[in-house]
C-alpha cells in the first residue's frame, strides 16, 4: 500500500531540549551581534548550544563575486573581512565545514531516517516562484529576478510524491511542501553556495533522554 506519510518531521522536542527554544530572538540577535546573518553565523549559534552538525559548502570564506548581486552589494564590502574570519577560526572551535555539494538524494536519504533535519540557504524567490515553472508555459516566468538570501528548515521527504516539508519563517503556513525540483533550483541558486546544515537529532535525543 502507498504511503505518503511525511518522515522526519519532529525537531521541536530537540530544540527545547537544546536550550535554544528558550530562547528569544533577541536573545539570539545579540549572541550573533550582527544583522547580515550568514550560514557561518548559524553554525556558530549551534556550537554555542553543543547542537551536533554537519556544515556543508561549495565556497569556504565569503565569496567577493557576489558584490554584483543587489542583495549582498551593500553588506559585503564589511562582511568580507568578518565572515572570513569566522571560516577561519572555524577548526579551532570545533566546526568542520566540507567544501562539497550534498545532492538531493543524500538530503532525502537522510531525513528519511528521522535522524536529521536541515537548515538551507535558499533564493527565496525561486521558492517562491518556481512551482510556477510547473504549471506555467515556458517563457511566461521571468528568470531574471533578483537573488534574495533566505533560510528555511527542512524536516520531512514524501519518497511517494517527491516531496520536501519545510518550514519557511516567511511563509503564513505551518506546514508547506515543495517538489525536489522547487528546492533544487532555490538551494543552488547563484549567491546560496548550497550552504546547508544537517542537524544530528539522534544524539541530541540519546543525550537528553528523547
Amino acid at each position: 500500500m502507498e504511503s505518503t506519510e511525511m518522515q522526519g518531521c519532529h525537531p521541536r522536542p530537540t530544540w527545547i531540549a537544546s536550550g535554544i527554544a528558550s530562547c528569544t530572538l533577541e536573545d539570539l540577535a545579540e549572541i550573533c551581534s550582527t544583522n547580515s546573518i550568514w550560514t557561518v553565523d548559524l553554525a556558530y549559534l549551534l556550537q554555542k548550544f553543543c547542537v551536533e552538525f554537519s556544515y556543508y559548502t561549495i565556497t569556504f570564506g565569503a565569496n567577493p563575486n557576489y558584490s554584483i548581486e543587489e542583495f549582498y552589494k551593500e553588506q559585503l564590502p564589511e562582511d568580507l573581512v568578518r565572515v572570513d574570519l569566522l571560516f577561519r577560526k572555524a577548526h579551532e572551535s570545533g566546526i568542520i565545514i566540507q567544501c562539497r555539494s550534498v545532492s538531493i538524494h543524500e538530503i532525502s536519504c537522510l531525513l528519511l531516517s528521522g535522524n536529521y533535519i536541515a537548515i538551507a540557504l535558499v533564493d527565496q524567490d525561486k521558492l517562491s516562484k518556481s512551482w510556477l515553472e510547473e504549471v506555467l508555459v515556458s517563457g511566461l516566468h521571468s528568470s531574471n529576478s533578483c537573488y534574495t538570501g533566505h533560510y528555511v528548515v527542512i524536516c520531512g521527504y514524501d519518497a511517494v510524491r517527491d516531496e520536501f516539508e519545510i518550514r519557511d519563517p516567511a511563509s503564513s503556513k505551518i506546514h508547506e511542501r515543495i517538489s525536489s525540483k522547487c528546492l533544487e533550483n532555490a538551494r543552488k541558486s547563484f549567491g546560496t553556495d548550497e550552504d546547508l546544515l544537517l542537524i544530528n537529532l539522534e544524539n541530541m535525543r540519546n543525550q537528553n533522554g528523547y
